[in-house]
């Protein structure tokens, strides 16, 4: 398996990484089992990255997770977050960055998870209410008390991180970036490259528009519980729209003997050895199919073609509704 580094500590992951929240969440419903067996094949073939949070479930996907590493946990980069605080009925409360309670968050995750120390702890949104160098001054406690090794934050402003690199370095950016999510492009990589800080991109397959298996009538084939009913990219003419544009992502895979979902993640892995992406699966399936990206090598031929076909900004609708749009890039 390829390594990857994220910041200038020397963290050390495999290229690609395995994104646990639809196993527990937003994306139909749960199959312990599967997920469990989908972690350790992930395991098997040499993924060592593993993102999971607090909010995921809520609470439940930290579970899940600590229970299929359980003695594996060498084997293992463990990712988690805070700041997204849920009450467990899964109820939103708010952004939270208190010191105490990022104390408290962490605890909590380490006794779910059944481990000592968590690899990557990230700030998942940042709370516009508490300065960032307070929160992080918080975390930085953590990795002088061992329970943490490395820090990382997720969704901010490029000021932001600058400011809380400037408390403790910060390991790794976690955004969401894919042919569909183009926005890192216009100042975060810039950013994250000058302060020697690693990009983890979630969400790489466009919340599945670029998995290739959707079709005309997906969102009435979603379960009730898939948030993307909800979505923007989802809803009407932008999906109908979206679609047309994942078809010309398919043509292009085709030529390249690949899945569009191999494509897309060869994509983002091309875009830099700092850029490592997450992308999210609870079936072995379709772990396998992801990982075969990794062979997939993109000619800058290839990558003129495929930046014609999907050119920033001609998805249609938002990444989040506007009330989730509001706790991004702050």
């Amino acid at each position: 398996m390829e390594q990857r580094t994220l910041g200038g500590q020397g963290l050390r992951v495999s290229a690609l990484g395995l994104g646990c929240m639809g196993m527990s969440q937003s994306y139909g419903p749960a199959d312990d089992r599967e997920s469990v067996a989908a972690i350790h094949r992930a395991l098997d073939l040499g993924v060592t990255f593993l993102d999971t949070a607090d909010m995921y479930g809520p609470f439940t996907n930290e579970r899940l997770v600590g229970r299929a590493i359980a003695g594996r946990r060498d084997e293992v980069v463990l990712a988690t977050k805070f700041g997204n605080q849920r009450r467990p009925d899964g109820s939103w409360v708010g952004i939270n960055g208190r010191p105490e309670y990022v104390h408290s968050a962490c605890d909590a995750s380490l006794e779910r998870l059944g481990v000592d120390h968590v690899d990557l702890y990230y700030q998942h949104r940042v709370d516009p209410s508490v300065p960032v160098e307070e929160t992080w001054g918080a975390m930085k406690e953590l990795v002088e008390a061992g329970k943490v090794r490395h820090l990382g934050i997720s969704e901010a402003a490029p000021a932001t991180i600058r400011k809380a690199n400037a408390v403790h370095p910060v390991a790794a950016l976690q955004s969401e970036y894919s042919l569909f999510s183009r926005d890192p492009e216009r100042e975060l990589l810039a950013t994250v490259r000058e302060l020697g800080i690693g990009f983890v991109a979630y969400s790489p397959l466009g919340r599945g528009f670029l998995s290739g298996r959707l079709t005309s009538s997906s969102p009435e084939e979603f379960a009730d519980d898939d948030f993307r009913r909800g979505h923007p990219r989802f809803e009407g003419e932008n999906f109908a729209r979206n679609l047309a544009l994942v078809e010309r992502v398919r043509q292009l895979a085709a030529e390249k003997a690949a899945t569009p979902a191999q494509l897309a993640i060869a994509w983002v892995l091309a875009q830099g050895d700092d850029v490592v992406p997450i992308p999210g699966t609870k079936r072995r399936r379709y772990l396998e199919e992801n990982l075969a990206a990794l062979q997939l090598r993109l000619t800058p031929e290839d990558l003129i073609a495929i930046d014609e076909a999907a050119p920033r900004g001609a998805v249609a609708g938002e990444r989040y509704t506007p009330a989730m749009m509001a706790r991004v890039n702050v």
